[in-house]
């Protein structure tokens, strides 16, 4: 080691380098204090440069002060004044410098980037100015009341700065109140008359005005707390100082409280500048849940000059009756709220306003203070030990008001208790310590006096507290490390008794962990006495449990080697770790800490003296990820509590940049022949380990197929599956997964001459037989064309020969419509309810589901299960949980269709209430079963076809949440409309009671193949509930039975009534009114019924020959014999002997086929029939059903009924299909899910029109509007027979097809209900487009917007049903998937975050508890 000549540097020599190094670093210091403070004999401060240097390096270093080498020569600087007004401008300031060199250059005052100007030297004082006022920063209230600026000198001669201090500009007006003002610690002052703060007291309107103490300020004064009943006129007066007159021109005194929120002001009277009243006013808020509620209080005076309160005086409003039900909680409030429990009223109220005798009351401090008949509500622990010294607590009401009234006065099943007084909460709760019971003693309820053991004064338990014996049996497991740290589970029975538990491993603590009525678990504590046995007993209470249970310690694991000593820097790469004892760890990790933030992986054991691990990633984010080797600050292993293995010296593990993949090509597909290699490209393939054999495990996919590698540092070379077609590529490593592309493998192998010839021979032959094909299609179609127009022609006759009969049917029809809906307006319509029309369509066919009740379980488990479905409920609403929980159970092969569909309905109950959250998973489980639906290689236009998933039936329920208002203010009416036609147009003419056929019907299925003679007639029928009132025309037919007449009469009667508010034609007899007292009941079947070879025909009003105008009446169901009269004189015939037959009493709903339901009677073995007999029956030949029609003519009827509905189904179709129609908006739910849809097709690159089609028509016809449409029952209180029910299902598949983009070539063998509407499909199409179309091109709706509207809409139907048995009846689920569904979290890395499969584990623990 050598100086250079000049001493500036010195060599310093080692064995491979010789180094130069300078001898000192004066450079690093930037102020004077730290340059002289360093201790470096080489440096010096020079002065107006501002700089650390060497002497020689300062310029003039030799003249007085310009060189500093000492820390007491360092500059000074002083200002006076060192503060000023923001309204002061060009003041002058007077710098004194100390230390400073001879500064006849001159210098110059700057004040930061504010202003500078010339400073003016006389000896060491520097004369400059304040900065002018449009210089001067501006101070507001937000930054305080001042702020700090550096007043620097800079010399002239070298341009920089060279001293500084601190200089403060304050700004007075900031301060809006007297004391704060004053209290500042600048020169501020208050005018009290104009209320405002200032730096100078002239501007203050006269002298008395000017306040510069604290004392002087108007201010309130600590006053007692004020307390105000609500609703109670009262003034409150306030103590205060120096209150100010107000002069003239000035308004007066206000109190302002603000109350929840609100203002509200009060006249207020000044008594003397020491007091003011606010004036007599009554004060109130909202709610019971809040006994007191403290107000804030300001007196203001004209208009808004606030009086200082430094003591925050509040106003206390108190109700005596909130959160004060029973007696005990009304006496023990606040005694200065003067509040008494009124026993007539059984209430807490004012004194004044318990309106009875004062010895009715009771008051905390009066002679009658004694709550009397007390509760108890709870009690926990239910179940102790004999031994005793439980902590049991006990709930409940009127429990005293003195611990001195309870105590040595409760028992717990005959043993005395004795209250604790840290427990006792006067009245409400009782803690006591169990003494020690008997062995005769089993279990009782719990006894408190209060005071004396009068019954008044006594309370007993509904509960009874059992007295049991904890026993041990198990120990798991039974060794751990010397270091502690092991969860230790000790089995055995009535574990959970008692209120305290501890386990001891000898002398030894051992952590309590939790306990069920089975198990203890706890965390052992590191070893007092080294390796070995050691007992474990177990204290609950004051029961010492003992079992010759041992725990072993042993030594503590120790790491020896790991194999290899290196990874990526994302990890996850395979780590052989060789140790001693590895076995006794219960859940080892791995673990690096770099730059202070830690990264964990697992491990697996293999053997006591091996395991497995996966290489934990380096805690560093990846912007900051370097192309070079980095070493953790840390790297080691968290076994148990050992602490010599959380950091390994022994190690040099290393983690090497992670391997980089580029694209295939530009665009992101590679072409390919097959049997190509496909070539990855990148860097660090090949980790540069020490002896150059770090490999990594890659892995590449082609589809879902792997391929062969061949790996080298930039390259990784894949033998390509035998495959062709689109395939994306994925390669993965460690922790990395990337995919560079998509390979396109397409055949074009070369062929040989022979093959060509082969091939030509081959081509030539198949065109001969194509055209040969094609002459026999062409010949083949055109016998198909001329089929089909001479079946256009055909129908095109009919039409014209049904047009006059639809056009007299259809005038018909609307007159009764009209009549019908004439008053439909609003409430005319029988629109259900929104919960009755949810209930129908999320759980159809239930009529009381379990949503709608309260949670039904045993009062002894009611608490846990609610606690436990409370916390499943914070699952349920944690997105992760609820995915992995829906994504499981679809998983699970029992998991059948109609679970998934009662799972999606059970869920949106439950979130009903949060459907902006149920639509963000909505959203999720849609766009999760597009990319299932296209990776599955299934054709996209299957996607929501049908109902396999739980997303599916979500959707439905969605769209069904948000499309009730949209159904009652548009959709409704014409849904109604077509409804009630399609049942006036079956019932004008027959209907078969038995088959549900009718003359009039859309569907082929449901219409009566022969001639049925009929005649149209008016009966008159006097009103059930008025028989004065005039007599109700009812169209009906001689050839309805009795119960289609009375079900006639019925909907005359109650027309626009809703169906489950009338009678039911079951109930109610026909009665015919023949004159002078005559009256006839007609029923179905009586004696006259007739019976033909085994046939009983249904009787019809043509049988009774009930004439034209004939008077009937509707009468209750009697149970006298059938037919007889007033005087009981028998009409026709006695039927006293059928009273007990079996009756024909079949639903029509539940007639669903042709095949007619044959009811035999249980004596004869008869059959029944209305209109047309089962000509299937083996003794009923065919001819026998008479004159049966030919297909054309019963064509014509089909034909004659769909254009008399023709109006009604196109309203509803063009409702449906209407962006905006009879003046109701397109709901956003369409727009923002049809949105989405496009989205997902943009995202999958999906542009066939025809795809985005179908999924929008699966998405919302399909799924909803084809739902409502074939079950009008779900939207109305109506009822639906099967003739009806045919006929929407026909509109339904009109619907259906409208909605499709394939077409349907039509023939003589299609569907009658296809050929029906083949002219009107191509129109309905057109809609359907233009309403896709209208929608797309509509504004998108923002997210703020739409969880605008899903927040209206949870509000509004927040509490519709219970989600206390929506959680129950979906954690039955739970129950029965439970280890599948925590497997799951446990593997998602997210979940196993967030502890999920944890919570869960305690929903179980807490629904499974037996108490």
């Amino acid at each position: 080691m050598a100086f250079s000549a000049d001493h500036n540097f010195l060599y310093v020599m080692s064995e491979t380098q010789l180094t130069r190094v300078p001898v000192e670093a004066c450079g690093q210091y930037s102020t004077c204090s730290e340059c002289l403070g360093s201790g470096d004999p080489h440096c010096g401060w020079c002065v107006l440069h501002n700089t650390c240097t060497r002497k020689e390096k300062c310029e003039r270093s030799s003249e007085p002060r310009r060189f500093a080498s000492d820390i007491k020569q360092c500059v000074r600087l002083s200002v006076h004044p060192n503060n000023i007004s923001v309204s002061q401008y060009s003041v002058m300031l007077v710098l004194e410098a100390h230390n400073v060199p001879e500064l006849s250059a001159g210098v110059n005052c700057t004040f930061e980037d504010l202003a500078e100007m010339d400073g003016l030297v006389e000896g060491n004082q520097i004369r400059c100015t304040s900065p002018a006022e449009k210089e001067v920063p501006r101070i507001i209230f937000d930054k305080g009341d001042h702020q700090i600026v550096q007043l620097y000198l800079k010399s002239k001669e070298t341009g920089l700065a060279f001293v500084n201090t601190s200089f403060v500009f304050y700004n007075c007006s900031v301060h809006k109140s007297c004391l704060s003002c004053v209290s500042s610690p600048y020169q501020c002052h208050w005018c009290k008359y104009r209320h405002v703060c200032t730096h100078d007291p002239r501007t203050c309107s006269f002298q008395e005005g000017w306040v510069k103490q604290p004392e002087e300020c108007p201010q309130l004064l600590p006053a007692e707390p004020i307390l105000v009943p609500v609703n109670v006129v009262k003034p409150i007066t306030l103590r205060a100082k120096n209150l100010p007159q107000p002069q003239s021109g000035q308004r007066g005194y206000e109190c302002v409280l603000t109350i929840e929120g609100q203002e509200q002001r009060v006249p207020a009277l000044r008594f003397n500048s020491s007091s003011v009243q606010c004036q007599n006013t009554s004060y109130s808020y909202e709610g019971k849940d809040t006994g007191s509620l403290p107000v804030d209080l300001m007196v203001i005076w004209n208009g808004d000059f606030s009086i200082d309160n430094p003591a925050d005086n509040k106003v206390h409003l108190y109700k005596c009756d909130a959160r004060r039900e029973s007696c005990g909680l009304c006496l023990k409030a606040n005694p200065q709220f003067g509040c008494v429990w009124c026993k007539a009223e059984n209430r807490c109220t004012l004194k004044q306003h318990c309106l009875h005798p004062e010895n009715q009351w009771l008051e905390h401090a009066g002679p009658n203070s004694k709550c009397t008949h007390p509760k108890i509500t709870d009690i926990t622990p239910l179940r102790g030990p004999r031994e005793g010294g439980t902590l049991v607590t006990i709930w409940g009401e009127n429990l005293g008001l003195e611990f001195w009234e309870i105590q040595d006065r409760v028992k717990v099943a005959d043993v005395e208790c004795t209250p604790v007084p840290w427990g006792y909460i006067p009245a409400e709760q009782i803690v006591c310590e169990m003494g020690k019971a008997e062995r005769s003693q089993y279990a009782g309820s719990v006894q408190v006096c209060v005071g004396e053991c009068k019954p008044e004064f006594m309370a007993t338990s509904y509960k009874y507290y059992f007295f049991v014996v904890p026993k041990l049996l198990h120990l798991k497991p039974s060794r751990g490390p010397v270091s502690g740290g092991t969860i230790v589970n000790i089995t055995g029975s009535n574990l959970d008794a008692g209120s305290n538990v501890s386990i001891m491993f000898k002398e030894q603590n051992c952590t309590y962990h939790r306990r069920g009525g089975q198990w203890i678990t706890c965390r052992s504590h590191a070893s007092l006495h080294g390796c070995g046995n050691v007992s474990v007993s177990v204290r609950v209470d004051k029961a010492h449990l003992q079992k010759d249970l041992r725990f072993e310690y042993v030594e503590d694991p120790t790491i020896l080697k790991l194999e290899p000593e290196w990874s990526i820097f994302s990890g996850h790469t395979p780590v052989t770790v060789t140790g001693t004892n590895l076995d006794i760890i219960q859940n080892p990790q791995i673990r690096a800490k770099y730059n202070s933030r830690e990264a964990v992986n697992k491990c697996r054991v293999l053997s006591p003296t091996s395991m497995l691990c996966q290489a934990p990633a380096l805690p560093v984010s990846l912007s900051r990820q370097k192309e070079v080797p980095e070493r953790p600050d840390e790297f080691g292993f968290i076994l148990d509590d050992v602490q010599s293995v959380l950091a390994l010296n022994t190690t040099s593990f290393v983690y090497y940049p992670n391997p980089v993949f580029e694209q295939l090509s530009v665009s992101g597909v590679l072409e390919l022949k097959p049997g190509s290699p496909i070539i990855l490209k990148g860097r660090n393939f090949l980790p540069p380990t020490p002896g150059a054999n770090g490999k990594l495990n890659f892995s590449v996919l082609i589809g879902e197929k792997p391929c062969t590698l061949t790996v080298s540092d930039t390259q990784l070379l894949c033998e390509s599956p035998n495959l062709t077609g689109r395939h994306k590529v994925l390669a993965r490593v460690g922790g990395i997964e990337f995919s560079p592309g998509v390979v396109h493998i397409t055949s074009d192998s070369p062929l040989s001459s022979t093959a060509i010839v082969s091939i030509a021979g081959g081509g030539s032959l198949l065109i001969l037989i194509i055209v040969m094909v094609l002459i026999a299609y062409k010949r083949k179609s055109r016998q198909s064309d001329l089929t089909l127009k001479r079946l256009q022609m055909q129908m095109d006759n009919l039409e014209s020969r049904v047009a006059l009969e639809c056009k007299e049917a259809f005038a018909e029809l609307q007159t009764d419509i009209h009549e019908l809906t004439s008053d439909l307006d609003g409430a005319g319509i029988p629109f259900l309810d929104y919960r009755a029309y949810t209930m129908r369509v999320l759980f159809p066919g239930i009529e009381e589901h379990p949503v709608l009740r309260d949670l039904e379980v045993p009062g002894y488990r009611q608490e846990q299960v609610e606690k436990g479905l409370k916390l499943f409920g914070q699952l349920i609403n944690n997105k992760v949980f609820l995915l992995s929980f829906i994504r499981t159970l679809e998983s699970q092969r029992g998991f059948s269709m109609r679970d998934r569909g009662n799972v999606a309905s059970l869920i949106m109950t439950v979130l009903q209430s949060k459907l902006e959250y149920a639509t963000d998973v909505l959203k999720q489980l849609l766009s999760d079963l597009i990319d299932k639906n296209l990776e599955s290689k299934n054709h996209p236009k299957l996607l929501l076809r049908r109902t396999e998933s739980v997303a599916e039936k979500m959707l439905t329920n969605w769209f069904t949440f948000l499309l009730y208002k949209f159904l009652k203010e548009c959709a409704g009416e014409p849904l109604f409309s077509l409804f009630c036609a399609i049942k006036q147009q079956m019932e004008k003419g027959p209907i078969d009671s038995i088959t549900g056929e009718a003359r009039y019907s859309l569907s082929e299925d449901k219409l009566i193949r022969q001639q049925i003679d009929y005649k149209t007639m008016v009966v008159n029928c006097i009103h059930p509930d008025n028989e004065k009132s005039p007599e109700i025309q009812v169209k009906i037919l001689n050839c309805d039975t009795i119960s289609q007449v009375k079900e006639k009469i019925l909907d005359a009667i109650y027309k626009n009534v809703p169906y489950s508010h009338r009678q039911k034609a079951s109930d109610m007899d026909l009665e015919w009114r023949q004159g002078r007292g005559l009256r006839v009941i007609l029923q179905d079947e009586d004696v006259t019924t007739k019976i033909e070879s085994d046939w009983k025909r249904l009787n019809m009003l043509s049988h009774y020959q009930v004439p034209d105008n004939s008077v009937v009446a509707i009468v209750p169901k009697q149970v006298m014999a059938y037919n007889s009269v007033n005087n009981s004189t028998v009409s026709r015939t006695s039927a006293s002997k059928y009273e007990n037959m079996i009756k024909y009493t079949g639903s029509p709903d539940s007639l669903r086929s042709r095949t007619p339901m044959i009811t035999p009677d249980l004596e004869s073995g008869v059959k029944v029939w209305h209109l047309v007999k089962n000509h299937e029956h083996g003794d009923q030949k065919e001819g026998d059903r008479g004159s049966k029609m030919v297909s054309e003519i019963y064509l014509t009827r089909l034909l004659a009924t769909k254009g008399t509905l023709q109006k009604f189904v196109d309203d509803l179709f063009e409702t449906i299909f209407s962006t905006a129609h009879r003046g109701s908006a397109l709901p956003l739910a369409i727009k923002y899910m049809f949105d989405f849809l496009d989205e997902q097709a943009d995202k999958h690159s999906i542009h066939d029109p025809h795809v985005r089609h179908t999924w929008k028509s699966n998405c919302l016809p399909l799924r909803f509007w084809v739902n409502v449409i074939k079950n009008p029952q779900f939207v109305f209180d109506i009822h639906k027979s099967s003739i009806t029910d045919a006929c929407l299902s026909v509109v339904a598949q009109t619907f259906m097809d409208s909605c499709s983009t394939s077409e349907h070539r039509l023939g003589k063998d299609s569907p009658s209900n296809k050929l029906l509407y083949a002219k009107d499909i191509p129109s309905y199409k057109s809609w359907v487009e233009r309403y896709y179309s209208d929608i797309s091109r509509m504004p998108a709706i923002s997210d703020q917007d739409m969880n605008a509207y899903l927040a209206e809409q949870s509000r509004m139907h927040m509490h519709e049903f219970n989600s206390m048995s929506s959680l129950s009846e979906i954690y039955s689920y739970v129950g029965k998937y439970s280890e599948e569904i925590v497997s799951a979290l446990e593997q998602d890395d997210v979940a196993r975050k967030q502890r999920l499969a944890f919570k869960l584990e305690q929903v179980v623990a807490f629904m499974s508890l037996e108490s």
